[in-house]
């Protein structure tokens, strides 16, 4: 015959154990954002296979994917945050901040030992570009994020290099679009990339350290 105490351990068991194992919506959203992101990454190409389909763009993206290698000082600081990081990028081959900002993420990305590029079309990304949107309220390509290695976003890069996105943005109204494009290619030839790669080392390292 059951005594007391063990009728009152059963009922505790009961009472507590549904509550445990309960998850808050906030934990349930965030569970369903990484399940998305593992499965957008799946779905997204490398780099080679996207550089191989380019059609529009498609000497400037070979020649960015050849012209310069990422400097030994950024390399040498994106490997000193590990291994498992993975980078989803949301890129067109048509776009010029794609073509003038993937390819150098893509020679980082070769040099570092466990860590993965996988590029998905805007019409597949277009939620994670409206999620992160421009300054000026723009869901644009490219835009990057950095996941680690259970898909749990921890930044993201957005369109262009700060410098050059204010730039850009204060000459709404003082230039043509079509002399403020061509300026900014200027930029991106004279820069090769080593601000993009700038700030995509300063995400991995800010993630690093516990940081978004």
């Amino acid at each position: 015959m059951p005594t007391l105490l063990s009728l009152l351990a059963t009922l505790l068991v009961q009472t507590v154990a549904p509550v445990a194992h309960a998850q808050t919506p906030l934990a349930v959203s965030a569970a369903a954002r990484d399940s998305t992101h593992r499965a957008l990454f799946e779905r997204g190409i490398p780099y080679a296979e996207f550089l191989a389909n380019a059609k529009a763009r498609r000497e400037m993206w070979q020649r960015n994917s050849t012209w310069t290698t990422p400097p030994d000082a950024l390399v040498a600081r994106a490997r000193a945050t590990g291994s498992g990081w993975k980078l989803l990028a949301v890129a067109v081959d048509g776009c010029s901040d794609s073509v003038n900002t993937i390819p150098y993420i893509a020679q980082l990305v070769a040099l570092l030992p466990g860590v993965e590029l996988r590029i998905i079309g805007s019409d597949i990304g277009r939620a994670i570009m409206d999620a992160h949107k421009t300054p000026d309220g723009r869901g644009a390509t490219p835009t990057v994020l950095l996941l680690d290695a259970t898909f749990t976003e921890r930044g993201a890069f957005i369109e262009r290099p700060a410098e050059l996105q204010t730039w850009m943005l204060a000459q709404k109204g003082v230039l043509a679009d079509s002399e403020a494009n061509a300026r900014k290619m200027v930029w991106y030839d004279e820069d090769k990339g080593v601000k993009t790669l700038t700030e995509v080392v300063a995400l991995m390292e800010r993630a690093q350290r516990g940081g978004r």
